[in-house]
């Protein structure tokens, strides 16, 4: 399932956003009390937890810093709070980046296939 195809639902529950992400749902929870301000899941009077395609957004972008660039929970909502405009162009560009690493890899496909 592609991400911009995945995120057109309005609400999702924890275990589709941690399979979508390939993140365990105990750490969705735990940066969820982690980052108050950037993940606030709506709860149903079960306790269920509903991520809207922002907080979506906001869990990719600490999954940017605390996974791919390496930083530890506090240096990562150092950047957050401190620079949040400044990770937000990062993360674009380079998922821009990686999205055009994936056209060339099937375009490098495609033309092996014809050779």
């Amino acid at each position: 399932m592609a991400t911009s195809d995945a995120l057109s639902k309005t609400y999702f529950k924890i275990r589709d956003v941690a399979e979508l992400l390939d993140v365990p749902a105990s750490t969705l929870r735990f940066w969820e009390k982690e980052f108050p301000t950037l993940i606030t899941p709506y709860r149903n009077p079960g306790g269920t937890r509903y991520y809207s395609p922002a907080d979506i957004e906001n869990i990719r972008k600490i999954i940017y810093l605390v996974k791919e660039r390496g930083l530890k929970l506090d240096a990562a909502k150092a950047e957050l709070t401190h620079n949040r405009a400044g990770v937000e162009k990062r993360f674009e560009v380079i998922e821009r980046l990686k999205q055009m690493r994936e056209q060339v890899n099937g375009l490098l496909s495609a033309l092996n296939s014809r050779r």
